[in-house]
């Protein structure tokens, strides 16, 4: 079977934001997964653990979604700044009803993305928050002359101003951030949107409202139709659940039959679906596409793991989760030109996260390792394609610098698939080819056995009769790149 790249024509770039993080104030994500304090055992710069910050560099995070989730709206700003014994000490309703001492804050976030060079993602409560609240966070954080807040800020220890990128507006409004109908919320947006200083009109801070629940489409079509000319980006959350079941089990991580990869594999493209038909609802308000999709809450939930407290959503993580991401990410993708930001639901120790840690030992996951092979396409230009590709093949091709870069995910269990791409006579050399694979459809990495599942190099793409043949083997994902 041959295809076609059709690499003279250029194609949407695909943001790097797409491979944005979320951390939120959920089991160990931060606590103890990125944040350990400046006096913990464990090597930490400013109490940031070294060795997740040093793995999460690796892969390049572009943008960090804090403090939430449903946390958000139950999070007062206030609480978190000045001397860590005098801060406020709070019970995570949400959460495992844990108490969360407040140590790690805006400070110590603006710190953690300094560390990693990743941009501000920050969600505002208006759950159970006020308008002047938001407003004096946005400027105890960005005003850079003098104020109430800033000086505050002075006091706390930060001259500078820092630059939020990215601000939401409300998270899952529709739900545990207030119940609200989708008239009442695009009302609030608007008022809140209206208090949102702007202290840098040069980078003026990207405002995201919140969109729908899965496939609720009234509530874009709604907020779109009330709110569209104040937003640049509407939010998207979808969980790939194999059960398709929020109420019972979901399933375990590691322990499932062929009949549930399947289904998690059918589970995770019906995200196409839900960007094409909000997207469609989009266009109706915005044919210009100047308003984004925003995906910042999607990846993998099952139930959590034996012995582990139900509420902190800790889960492991296989080769399942590998195909299910790129799955995805190639959606996210082919909707280039809609979709600009996307946030994987967790970083670390949390749903599908690219770090688990336990103590001071670390691992990388699966799924981390499929961020890193695709780090080719971040701001890459989409390639598309002339052809039908074969049941169970996910694809994905981009151009960037001069280089052509191929990626192909073959989630049948048992059959590889053999294809032929033909494309623009200037690539004619492979300069790097990787696979990530595992021997059984649960294979994962452990802190006894951390590198079961890796990215190794791949040797089934060759040149012949001025074609590409690539054999990509089942249960794997495989990123070939040329020049």
């Amino acid at each position: 079977m041959t295809i076609k790249l059709l690499t003279n024509k250029k194609g949407p770039q695909i943001s790097k934001y797409i491979y944005g993080q979320f951390s939120e104030h959920l089991g160990r994500g931060i606590y103890g997964g990125i944040y350990v304090g400046e006096n913990s055992d464990i090597p930490n710069v400013n109490g940031m653990r070294s060795d997740v910050v040093n793995a999460l560099k690796e892969i390049h995070v572009p943008v960090l979604r804090w403090p939430g989730g449903l946390f958000a709206d139950t999070y007062h700003w206030q609480q978190g700044i000045g001397p860590k014994d005098k801060r406020k000490k709070i019970v995570n309703t949400n959460w495992g009803s844990v108490t969360e001492d407040n140590s790690f804050g805006t400070h110590e976030y603006f710190e953690l993305l300094k560390q990693l060079g990743a941009d501000a993602y920050i969600n505002a409560n208006i759950g159970s928050g006020t308008v002047q609240e938001m407003s004096e966070w946005i400027e105890y954080m960005t005003m850079p002359g003098e104020s109430p807040m800033s000086n505050l800020r002075h006091e706390n220890g930060q001259d500078q101003p820092w630059k939020v990128k990215f601000f939401g507006i409300g998270n899952e409004s529709w739900g545990g951030g207030g119940n609200m109908r989708p008239e009442y919320y695009s009302d609030i947006y608007r008022q809140y949107q209206t208090f949102l200083p702007q202290y840098n009109p040069q980078e003026p801070i990207y405002k995201v409202a919140c969109g729908p629940n899965e496939d609720d489409y009234n509530w874009t079509d709604v907020v779109m139709k009330n709110a569209a000319p104040f937003l640049d980006g509407i939010s998207l959350h979808y969980y790939t659940l194999p059960t398709g079941d929020w109420n019972h089990s979901k399933g375990s991580a590691t322990n499932f039959t062929k009949d549930l990869w399947y289904s998690t594999m059918n589970k995770a493209q019906f995200m196409d679906r839900l960007i094409t038909k909000h997207s469609e609802i989009m266009d109706n308000y915005d044919p210009n596409k100047k308003v984004d999709l925003i995906v910042d809450e999607w990846g993998t939930w099952y139930d959590v793991e034996n012995g582990t407290n139900p509420g902190f959503l800790y889960q492991q993580n296989t080769i399942r989760d590998v195909l299910a991401a790129a799955i995805t990410l190639n959606i996210f993708h082919k909707h280039a030109d809609r979709v600009h930001m996307a946030n994987i639901a967790q970083m670390v120790n949390v749903l599908q996260a690219m770090i688990l840690t336990k103590d001071d030992h670390m691992l990388k996951t699966p799924t981390y390792y499929l961020f890193d092979m695709y780090q080719k396409h971040m701001d890459a230009n989409l390639v598309e394609i002339e052809g039908v590709l074969p049941d169970h093949i996910t694809y994905t091709a981009s151009q960037k610098d001069g280089q052509l870069t191929i990626s192909l995910g073959n989630y049948d269990i048992s059959n590889n698939q053999e294809l032929d791409f033909e494309f623009a006579s200037e690539f004619t050399k492979i300069v790097e080819a990787a696979i990530i694979t595992g021997k059984e459809i649960d294979s994962h990495n452990t802190f006894d056995h951390p590198s079961e599942v890796t990215l190794q190099p791949f040797n089934e793409a060759k040149f012949e009769n001025s074609q590409l043949h690539v054999k990509v083997p089942a249960k794997s994902v495989v990123s070939i790149t040329l020049k």
